[in-house]
């Protein structure tokens, strides 16, 4: 491994690992480098995680301070090494700690699992962004709001009725006249999902291309009940070294 800033390999010395979580890839990577031997990783979130089972490795809130900020906190923690498994939607997190490890001479991957793709009996509209998602809404429709709060105001002149879900009981009123917010905890399987749509009588569905497994019930229910999907893109990933699973990821840890 390499030490901070680029210098000789530094043989049998002990890696102290950044984890930068945002994603449940991120949680179950934790899991698997509790203990590892020859690692000591520390666990980073912007805001507190909901962990029903947390790591026994230390966790670190909060943001850095911007790139001074995360300049100095590598430096006064020691860190020889990072992993960003932060959300696929984070992409200036993601692009500036690439360019801040590269100019630091630190080994760091992004942890990025593949995106969904359509199948058969999928009715996806894809859409660059949260912009394009409102204009591609059409006039009368009941939107089932799975994209995240932060798109909502991208949806404010939409001539729609909008249901957005959240996982954490809402603090606030919903911002627009022609929606609510409607609180739901994971996991939601196919069959909760389809009834919760015919339920609330869903008309469109929107999504963010975040990928995996956790939260794929309700494209299927979707397909299942043949209900358009629109589906924003990803933004483009950072110019770095990529793997698509846990797995790999771990395997990169070994190899340091």
């Amino acid at each position: 491994m390499l030490a901070p800033g680029g210098s000789a390999p530094i043989v049998g010395a002990m890696i102290r690992l950044l984890l930068l979580a945002g994603s449940g890839d991120a949680r179950a990577l934790a899991g698997r480098l509790d203990g590892l031997s020859g690692v000591r990783a520390t666990l980073s979130f912007v805001t507190p995680p909901r962990l029903a089972h947390p790591p026994d490795m230390p966790v670190r809130l909060g943001g850095f301070g911007g790139a001074d900020g995360f300049r100095r906190y590598i430096a006064s923690a020691g860190i020889s090494a990072v992993i960003d498994a932060t959300h696929p939607f984070a992409a200036a997190m993601a692009s500036r700690t690439a360019a801040l490890c590269q100019e630091a001479g630190l080994p760091h991957l992004k942890l990025l699992r593949p995106a969904w793709q359509p199948g058969p009996g999928d009715c996806w509209q894809p859409v660059d962004d949260a912009a394009a998602a409102a204009a591609a809404i059409p006039a009368g429709a009941i939107v089932f709001v799975a994209s995240g709060r932060q798109t909502l105001p991208a949806l404010a002149d939409v001539d729609a009725r909008l249901i957005c879900r959240r996982i954490d009981p809402p603090d606030e009123d919903f911002p627009f006249d022609n929606g609510y917010f409607l609180q739901g905890s994971p996991p939601f399987s196919v069959a909760a999902e389809t009834a919760l749509f015919r339920e609330l009588s869903i008309t469109y569905l929107l999504v963010k291309n975040a990928g995996g497994s956790a939260s794929r019930a309700k494209l299927e229910a979707a397909r299942d009940l043949g209900l358009p999907v629109i589906m924003i893109r990803r933004p483009p990933p950072p110019d770095c070294r990529i793997v698509p699973t846990v797995d790999a990821a771990l395997n990169w840890v070994r190899a340091l």
